[in-house]
């Protein structure tokens, strides 16, 4: 057999790359790569990588075989469950088969779009010629499994060395570091009435004020730690927006639910999925063991479910998803669910309209088996690292951009700390605290100055709201100018200052 001896050169993610020195490139998708290369000798491939999405990681894949013209064999394995949802592996092969056309990116940069019915694109700077050049000089081949794989590597293992089909060429990717705006590291809390509303929030927050770190992954991510967000009100069959600026879309959904729900057999490759983990993992059914432990005991605080496993998952490749508690407060089922590790840019929206199929099975089954009388109630995740990725930051400041400033400007009136009623009467502020839902007054406060009456408030109401301390403190400062003006301004809340008429109006 006959090898070629010339090394792999990788630009782009060269720590993610198992490296041979033969002829073939390999792209494994969503199997995981040393699956594959523990059946081959390093001189059947000149490279093994995994290949997650069309979008992020093609344009890469391209840059780096570019780089490397002594490949002249590519093999990729298009074999499971998430590869057909992810993709990425239909789309490789589609750029090979059909080409790219002008177009533009999600992003609106002028980019080549691949020909293909799932969405990539590649850089616009790596000119066409070049484009075309490595489509006609690569043998492409798709296996539907490893086994079929295996084979194709080493039957081109057997053929002879061949020239490189060019000279490499190098497409310097342009960096781009965003600003970063003071704000906490630790411990984070945005809620939305849908899991769209609190993605926005979420990648706002990060992308304003996340630490940039560099990963384990050849790249960067900004990152938050201990981000919890809650999901109020999504709608039973999920809340897609119009245009759908989300991820991910219904067909995936329907995909991924089932990861998360359904037991899966062992498959040489995938190492887990979520299902898996909660269904027979540790030979027990963690979705099952809860529904009958909240149906025998409705107040309990057991009701967990784990899918860390201590005999393994400080290697390679452990679950992002670590930890689910159901809880049932006045009739009430919410669901908690923390991360060790959260793409909350690609990955959280599905992660979360996952967990809450799995919260409305979980209230569904109780309601049926026990007759309880249930309703669902908030999705919980804790992100312990939030994080973004480099080549999504100019997608996430494009949905910041066209979505937050709708989101944000929404008004919400509910504060779960209560309302504020201020009047000005007999020479003092007078702000009344009341419940949120009854209107029943909790405390009062009496004084003359806003800054005054804004720290006695803010020490008693550590929870306020921001927009509503913010509005709090404007209501406050108005009411002490009319108080400063001896009746001649007539303090209203919620509406301006007006001259007095002769006579004192309380505010209301």
């Amino acid at each position: 057999m006959r090898v070629t001896q010339v090394p792999y050169v990788a630009q782009h993610k060269p720590n993610q790359l198992i490296y041979g020195y033969g002829q073939t490139a390999v792209v494994t998708g969503w199997t995981v790569k040393q699956a594959i290369a523990k059946q081959l000798q390093p001189s059947d491939y000149a490279v093994i990588g995994q290949l997650y999405s069309p979008t992020r990681g093609i344009n890469l894949l391209v840059r780096n075989l570019l780089l490397n013209p002594h490949i002249h064999y590519l093999v990729i394995l298009n074999a499971t469950k998430e590869d057909q949802n992810a993709g990425a592996c239909q789309c490789l092969g589609d750029f090979f088969r059909h080409g790219v056309t002008a177009g533009y990116s999600q992003v609106g940069r002028k980019s080549w779009v691949i020909r293909s019915s799932v969405l990539g694109y590649i850089d616009i700077d790596i000119d066409l010629n070049n484009l075309e050049r490595l489509r006609n000089s690569l043998e492409v081949q798709e296996a539907k499994s490893i086994s079929l794989a295996v084979g194709i590597i080493k039957s081109y293992a057997q053929q002879k060395v061949l020239p490189p089909w060019g000279s490499p060429v190098e497409f310097p990717m342009a960096a781009v570091e965003p600003t970063v705006l003071p704000g906490h590291r630790y411990g984070h809390r945005i809620e939305g009435k849908t899991i769209a509303e609190t993605w926005v929030k979420i990648i706002h927050r990060i992308k304003t004020t996340g630490t940039i770190r560099h990963t384990s992954y050849d790249g960067k991510w900004q990152e938050l730690i201990d981000l919890t967000a809650i999901v109020t009100d999504e709608p039973e069959d999920f809340y897609f927006p119009e245009p759908n600026y989300l991820p991910s879309d219904r067909h995936f959904l329907a995909e991924y639910i089932s990861q998360v729900m359904d037991d899966a057999p062992q498959r040489e490759g995938v190492k887990y999925t979520y299902g898996q983990r909660l269904r027979s993992w540790f030979g027990k059914d963690q979705i099952q063991q809860v529904i009958d432990k909240l149906g025998a005991d409705i107040d309990s605080a057991r009701a967990v479910m784990s899918l860390w496993d201590v005999s393994s998952d400080h290697n390679d490749s452990p679950p992002c998803l670590n930890h689910i508690w159901v809880r049932i407060v006045e009739q009430e089922l919410s669901l908690t669910a923390t991360f060790r590790s959260n793409d909350m840019f690609s990955a959280w929206p599905a992660n979360a309209m996952g967990l809450r199929a799995l919260q409305k099975h979980i209230c569904g089954a109780i309601v049926s088996k026990f007759n309880h009388s249930l309703k669902m109630g908030p999705l919980i995740t804790i992100s312990q690292s939030a994080h973004i990725y480099d080549d999504c930051w100019e997608n996430a400041e494009n949905v910041i951009s066209s979505q937050y400033p709708q989101i944000a400007q929404t008004k919400g009136y509910f504060d779960p700390a209560g309302n504020f009623l201020i009047t000005v009467q007999d020479g003092n502020i007078i702000v009344e605290h009341t419940t949120p839902g009854s209107g029943e007054v909790v405390n009062c406060y009496v004084g003359k100055s806003a800054i005054q009456l804004s720290g006695k408030i803010v020490l008693d109401c550590p929870g306020l709201r921001v927009d509503h301390a913010i509005y709090l403190g404007a209501e406050l400062q108005k009411a002490e100018m009319a108080l400063l003006s001896k009746s001649e301004l007539i303090y209203d809340q919620d509406k301006p200052l007006k001259p007095s008429t002769g006579r004192v109006k309380i505010g209301v």
